[in-house]
């Protein structure tokens, strides 16, 4: 897939994503490049969600907003014959979601939850091992 193609499915798939749920965040970057995860070796971030954190005194976060990000690098890196691109896309946009609506209710399940996966991956466990 494009980085052209690409920019359209996800324009898509967003654009079918209720307002209501959309409330607070200052929209969705799609970025060429790929994301390594720190300290894993060949595993890639296909999306993060993005939070400045409260104001601090400093005022350094005023303005930034919350975000979506999307690796078009990292979809490329696990793509192979018969991947899902419509399917991981959306998966991925609605797990960002998620952490953004949970960041909106000051709650950190979904932080929690990934953490222990990424734990989990780095000690070896297969996936779903050790995570939930």
């Amino acid at each position: 897939m494009t980085y052209e193609a690409f920019l359209n499915l996800v324009e898509r798939l967003w654009g079918e994503v209720p307002e209501a749920f959309k409330r607070g965040l200052q929209g969705v970057h799609v970025l060429p490049q790929a994301k390594p995860e720190p300290g894993v070796p060949g595993v890639w971030r296909l999306g993060e969600y993005l939070d400045p954190g409260p104001p601090t005194s400093f005022g350094g976060f005023e303005g930034l907003g919350r975000h979506i990000a999307l690796y078009y690098g990292s979809f490329l890196e696990v793509a192979g014959p018969g991947f899902d691109w419509e399917g991981e896309v959306w998966e991925t946009l609605l797990h960002e979601l998620r952490h953004h609506l949970e960041s909106l209710a000051g709650r950190d399940d979904l932080v929690q939850e990934d953490l222990r996966r990424l734990d989990a991956f780095r000690r070896g466990a297969p996936p779903g091992e050790g995570g939930r």
